[in-house]
């Protein structure tokens, strides 16, 4: 088995893999769209800003998650690549 070098091959590994990890994804992309068109208004009013704060908090909660899925998946590639070479 080939080591996965980048994380960006890991993301593409769980992202085709792993539906939880594209429910993560998928959701931040959605937040991150929504605080795009919050962001691009020149001004906004009270309730807006409060939904921008809870827009980037949620996405930095999911990207916290996925990096998670991300760092225990490569460490679970790395237990497996070991043990494929001992046998």
């Amino acid at each position: 088995m080939s080591v996965i070098a980048s994380e960006a091959e890991l993301r593409e590994q769980l992202w085709q893999n792993n539906e939880e990890y594209r429910r993560l994804a998928t959701e931040h992309r959605t937040y991150s769209e929504e605080l795009d068109r919050l962001q691009s208004r020149h001004l906004l009013n009270e309730e807006e800003r409060l939904q921008e704060i809870t827009l980037k908090k949620k996405k930095l909660l999911l990207k916290d998650q996925m990096y998670t899925m991300i760092q225990k998946y490569r460490k679970d590639m790395e237990t497996e690549g070991a043990e494929r070479v001992r046998t």
